[in-house]
């Protein structure tokens, strides 16, 4: 456990350029990439509530298509964020829940809400 808090702590220091300006490192741009990546922010802010069902996601995210969706949660899931749970009883239901690393994400999620609300509306 301490090295990874040793690794997180390195990962989360800043980085500076000759300049003196901040580099961008690869892990945050991935990062943003990955998070930035269209409809994914809006899956991620509706599962923040609590774990929901495929049809659950898709209606509380307008236009957003059943491939998108599944594409989605897809990538989500293979990167550890998204699980995928398949519940007991007939017929058979599927769920998808934030993981811990998934719940991690939620004060930048909020934030940028939070942001968009203030700047964009």
């Amino acid at each position: 456990m301490a090295a990874s808090a040793a690794a997180s702590e390195r990962a989360a220091q800043v980085q500076r350029a000759p300049s003196g300006r901040t580099e961008c490192c690869s892990l945050y741009h991935r990062a943003v990439e990955l998070v930035g990546k269209r409809w994914t922010g809006a899956i991620l802010l509706v599962l923040m509530d609590g774990p929901l069902r495929f049809s659950e996601i898709r209606g509380l995210v307008p236009d957003l298509s059943d491939r998108l969706l599944s594409e989605r949660l897809k990538e989500l899931e293979g990167e550890g964020i998204v699980e995928r749970r398949v519940l007991d009883g007939a017929p058979v239901r599927v769920e998808y829940a934030l993981t811990e690393k998934g719940r991690a994400l939620e004060p930048a999620v909020r934030a940028l809400k939070a942001w968009a609300r203030s700047w964009l509306g």
